[in-house]
């Protein structure tokens, strides 16, 4: 079995806007840094039979991993050398960190990949140790799949033999009776992706035990997540045994396994976990999770932790390369500009734990300061995974399909891909959007080709206007790739105008009175900062009178969208997007005393339940 859309590895990316801004504060203020300023990262690996013992939360060892993957992410979209230059000594430093048998995590050898540990909190207990392996495995592949490094192919094949050898067939202790099974079965995912370069039997049979060992049990109940049977059920995934957002990892097993035996009940349960998350745990910023789980609520106010939302959207990834749903694209947008961006500070230095719907920003090193430890004073679970948020447009922007491309990433800049062997292709976008809609891309093969070309319209896109060498395109509908089929050559241009008249998501329960407003993929949002009045005296809008003026950002901090609204009792409140708002520490609301419009259910051409008024 072929994913329907794939990344293609070739594609180089010249972006511009926000992203680039992002991508670059990012890679200078965060990635280039990290190692040195927090020189445990990999120093408790060096150390781990070393007396006295670190003491470390149950998860230090996922830290390196994660760092890693955001590492190589973020690479792929900047090509940065001297950012290459540090990850490739990085994973030098990495692999000789390895033992001799494989493993690869800061516990001492009575505890490798036990997950039961003496030095966490206090007289021992349960550690994520497999979990950190995962991480391990999947930077360490990613990092191979870019630059052939064979050391670090086998420093991940070393940690999957180490696994095999210590869980796969009839073992007294089975992983799944190892606890925390969450976050431990989640090498289910690596060791498919092990495979596809391996071809090792046992690396598939282990993955293909721990999927059996999702709905084991014990006397006490469910050991796991049961996350096969649950969802073949019809459950929704807030009511599974472990909805927490860890679950999404080993539930990724699920796919690779079956692009690898072809198996449909792991399509069906992978295609209905997802469906059950976007219409009950998303929420309005396109983060996921509430208190760090499913809650079958999107308007909860728990926190919407910065780890989930990266976990939602490579889940969401995954989703687009089974299925080749145009719509599943708008989401990982939705994720992506609004939440993505705005976990991270404007500099790119840091990143938040909680990225609230209401509320203020504040910085994961502060917020879960006590992940801290000697030597890693800014390493917690989230600072190091933030960035993915990022770099995995690196996976969806352009992808693959059997006739040809689907461009799902708009934006200003350039990509560049291999379309078929000697011939190669450039797209370059003129466009301010997300600030406006119009869109203009440049089509510029090295040779006439003829291919098909898939454009994403978005689901909130109700009018769509394409011209193509200045013809107007018909058949258009929201909700679906347009599919664009010539012989394509220099010199084509295609022009894209997608309707940014704004749609509403009227709330409920807990937002019940406020309504949330989007204009293209972007929510709307009242920063303090840029308003006279105060959150408590916000006025009522009315839907059918919000005309709207798009301002200049005049700002000392950046925004993408800034928009000035006269309320019905003509006091002006300027609106910005979600990404953008709260960047000075500002309390910022993004639902909102909204009249002038109706509720709409949720549809599988309508996730986001908005409404025109």
């Amino acid at each position: 079995m072929k994913p329907a859309l794939d990344r293609i590895p070739q594609t180089t990316y010249s972006l511009q806007g926000p992203l680039a801004h992002y991508l670059k504060g990012v890679g200078d203020q965060w990635l280039k840094i990290a190692p040195a300023a927090n020189p445990a990262m990999l120093e408790m690996f060096r150390d781990r039979d070393r007396l006295p013992r670190r003491n470390m939360v149950p998860w230090a060892g996922e830290f390196a991993g994660k760092y890693l993957t955001s590492a190589v992410q973020i690479l792929r979209l900047t090509d940065d050398p001297d950012l290459k230059n540090y990850i490739k000594n990085f994973v030098d430093k990495m692999v000789r960190s390895q033992a001799e048998d494989g493993y690869l995590g800061p516990w001492p050898r009575t505890s490798r990949i036990a997950n039961k540990a003496p030095n966490v909190g206090i007289g021992g207990g349960l550690t994520w140790d497999t979990w950190g392996h995962y991480h391990a495995m999947l930077g360490l592949l990613l990092w191979h799949e870019d630059t052939r490094d064979k050391k670090a192919l086998n420093c991940a094949i070393g940690i999957a033999d180490l696994i095999c050898k210590k869980y796969l067939g009839k073992k007294r202790r089975r992983l799944v009776d190892s606890g925390s099974t969450e976050m431990n079965l989640a090498v289910v995912h690596s060791l498919c992706l092990l495979y596809h370069k391996t071809k090792t039997p046992s690396h598939l049979e282990m993955a293909q035990q721990i999927v059996t060992e999702f709905a084991a049990e014990d006397e006490r109940g469910p050991l796991a997540g049961d996350y096969l049977r649950t969802a073949l059920a019809g459950d929704e995934f807030f009511k599974i045994p472990k909805p927490r957002w860890e679950s999404l990892h080993p539930i990724q097993g699920l796919v690779e396994l079956y692009w690898l035996t072809g198996e449909e009940s792991y399509r069906q349960a992978f295609e209905h976990i997802w469906w059950s998350i976007v219409k009950l745990d998303r929420h309005n910023n396109g983060g996921f999770s509430s208190g760090e789980k499913a809650q079958g609520n999107p308007y909860h106010k728990g926190a919407i932790e910065t780890c989930c939302t990266v976990a939602w959207i490579a889940f969401s990834i995954d989703m687009l390369r089974l299925t080749g749903n145009s719509v599943v694209a708008d989401e990982i947008e939705l994720s992506t500009l609004n939440s993505g961006l705005g976990l991270h500070s404007h500099t790119g230095r840091w990143v938040t734990y909680n990225t609230p719907m209401d509320g203020v920003r504040k910085a994961s090193a502060h917020d879960i300061v006590f992940q801290a430890r000697e030597g890693t004073p800014e390493l917690n679970c989230c600072s190091v995974n933030g960035p993915r948020a990022l770099g995995t447009v690196s996976d969806w922007a352009l992808m693959r399909c059997p006739q040809g491309l689907a461009l799902n990433w708009y934006g200003p800049g350039t990509l560049k891909t291999r379309l078929s062997p000697g011939i190669d292709l450039e797209l370059e976008q003129s466009t301010e959007y997300p600030r406006r809609g119009r869109i203009e891309i440049k089509v510029t093969p090295s040779e006439p080709s003829r291919f098909v070309l898939k454009l994403r319209i978005p689901y909130w896109s109700a009018r769509t206007r394409v011209a193509l060498n200045s013809r107007p395109v018909k058949g258009i509908s929201p909700g679906t790739y347009l599919e664009l089929e010539r012989q394509w050559q220099r010199g084509d241009k295609i022009v894209l105008e997608l309707d940014f008249s704004l749609h509403f998501w009227v709330g409920e329960k807990q937002s019940r009175g406020k309504t949330s407003i989007f204009r293209g993929p972007v929510l709307l949002t009242y920063d303090r900062r840029l308003n006279s009045m105060d959150p408590a005296v916000l006025p009522a809008l009315d839907a059918g009178a919000m005309k709207g003026r798009l301002l200049a950002n005049v700002d000392e901090l950046p925004t993408v969208v800034v928009m000035e609204y006269t309320a019905p009792d003509g006091r002006k409140l300027k609106l910005c997007d979600f990404a953008s708002a709260g960047a000075a520490g500002s309390p910022y609301i993004s639902w909102l005393k909204v009249g002038g419009v109706e509720k709409a259910p949720f549809g599988p051409l309508n996730p986001l339940r908005s409404s025109r008024p």
